[in-house]
């Protein structure tokens, strides 16, 4: 029955994924991020920005006893499906979806927060034209992965078309980002770069390296990672050891004659969360 996009058990599942991908991401910090935050917190020197990092621990901690939302802006649903050779990509799956994340903004709830780009109004439930954002790409399995995205921290991302011999201005071109945020993002942040493919494509490795774990990190990001962290902006703007929790690199093939380079910053609540899609 997985052969047949129609099937509604299938839809059904997506469905049902989506919505708890949702509220898993809003209400529970993923593991890596939740220990890279306590590593933070003792390691912190500063005794202003150690109050702050015990504040975000004391928030994440009520969020997960009941079962609220970490923080008050939900974000846009970014979303992110696997599907195997045995699914065709329908109309019907993305239907799916997004009626998953409408379900979730009453369940979770999230708040509303998908309006029109011009006239403002709002659309109540989170969906609309191009909305969610849907990311697609082959796997073995159904699966559906959710970015919660805020507004705090996607407004200070940047993209910038490099020139290819401008290779070695990359760190300094993300760390001057991260300082030009300030305070804005909610720090500390979760940095993630994309660097190579087109503009479009640049923005969404950027992206993508958001759902890498932040528990680890290669020689060059973390090179950038301790070059924001000697800005000293620290959580929330009020100076610290710990500007930013980590930072990843996502990479793309790009033109002989450009070189685009993207930041797109998270705030200290790096949501995420998968669910495969079960059909029952």
């Amino acid at each position: 029955m997985m052969n047949n996009p129609a099937d509604p058990r299938l839809l059904a599942a997506l469905t049902r994924a989506t919505c708890r991908a949702l509220e898993q991401a809003e209400i529970e910090l993923p593991p890596d991020v939740l220990g890279t935050i306590k590593r933070a917190a003792a390691n912190e020197t500063n005794p202003i920005a150690a109050r702050e990092l015990e504040n975000i621990l004391a928030n994440i901690a009520l969020a997960g006893e009941r079962r609220v939302p970490i923080c008050q802006d939900t974000g846009v649903p970014v979303i992110y499906l696997t599907i195997p050779p045995t699914v065709p990509l329908t109309e019907a799956l993305y239907e799916a979806v997004r009626e998953g994340v409408r379900r979730a903004t009453q369940t979770v709830p999230l708040r509303p927060n998908v309006v029109d780009p011009l006239s403002r109004a709002n659309t109540g439930d989170n969906t609309g034209i191009g909305m969610p954002a849907i990311h697609v790409q082959p796997g073995e399995r159904l699966t559906v992965t959710v970015l919660p995205k805020g507004a705090g921290s996607e407004n200070v991302s940047r993209i910038g078309m490099l020139l290819p011999s401008q290779a070695d201005e990359i760190p300094r071109f993300v760390t001057e980002t991260v300082l030009l945020a300030g305070g804005k993002p909610c720090p500390p942040v979760v940095v993630g770069v994309g660097i190579g493919g087109t503009f479009d494509t640049a923005a969404a490795l950027a992206k993508e390296a958001l759902l890498e774990p932040i528990d680890r990190m290669n020689p060059c990001e973390q090179e950038i990672c301790d070059a924001i962290n000697r800005l000293g902006i620290g959580p929330m703007g009020l100076g610290g050891d710990t500007t930013a929790l980590a930072v990843r690199v996502k990479q793309g093939g790009c033109h002989t004659a450009s070189l685009p380079v993207a930041v797109n910053i998270q705030c200290w609540a790096c949501r995420r969360a998968t669910i495969a899609v079960e059909v029952a």
